[in-house]
């Protein structure tokens, strides 16, 4: 399949439990949820959630995986897509407006930028939650199983791969999403994945958090 494909998502719903999380809040006072309800007043429009995506072939000897467009070196990658025959490969992003509001309100208000970020960290989850859903449902019609969704950063997989997923999935063109020089996505509220598909159902142990070594992640899930 050599087509990168393009779809548009309506926006997810809000989960403000996960907004929260996000933003680090132990304890949430009537100030808080005020100013967080605040916030998701100002951000409505500001969204577009956008997805590209792209299958490969997978092949994988010993802790080398041939993604087709790159070979990389992860004992974890190669782990999560034992027993695959191909992946999916996207990139995903709720778009630039966030990021101008973000930027606009750490001069003024640290508070109400903390809860804007947060809000994205949680919008753009719940896009490739969306998108996971969907892909899952797809192949498992076409009587095929998905692993978790493992991304550049996760366990030892080095985060210099995002160069060719950026280039191989035209994502700058596709859905307006670029790489700086530090490897730092923009928009910054933007993820690239790759999904494992194949005829074995390996049942999922646990979140990718559990399976990512980057224990010190503040965003980092327990269970």
């Amino acid at each position: 399949m050599n087509t990168v494909f393009l779809k548009n998502y309506p926006a997810p719903p809000f989960d403000t439990k996960e907004i929260l999380r996000y933003a680090g809040v132990k304890e949430v006072t009537p100030e808080i949820n005020a100013l967080l309800f605040d916030c998701l007043q100002e951000v409505e429009g500001v969204f577009s959630y956008r997805v590209c995506y792209r299958e490969f072939p997978v092949s994988i000897v010993g802790d080398v995986v041939d993604l087709s467009f790159a070979k990389t070196k992860s004992c974890d990658l190669a782990k999560n897509l034992a027993g695959t025959d191909s992946f999916v490969l996207f990139a995903a992003t709720v778009g630039v407006g966030l990021d101008r509001l973000v930027f606009r309100y750490s001069k003024i208000s640290p508070a109400r930028s903390l809860l804007l970020s947060a809000i994205g960290a949680e919008r753009i989850e719940a896009l490739c939650n969306s998108f996971n859903q969907e892909l899952t449902a797809e192949k498992k019609a076409q009587g095929l199983f998905t692993r978790p969704r493992f991304s550049p950063g996760y366990g030892d997989l080095s985060l210099e791969l995002q160069k060719e997923i950026i280039s191989v999935l035209d994502c700058n063109r596709k859905i307006g999403l670029s790489l700086n020089d530090s490897l730092l996505m923009s928009p910054v509220k933007s993820v690239t994945a790759i999904i494992g598909t194949g005829t074995c159902d390996i049942k999922k142990t646990g979140q990718s958090c559990q399976v990512c070594r980057k224990t010190d992640c503040e965003f980092r899930r327990i269970k």
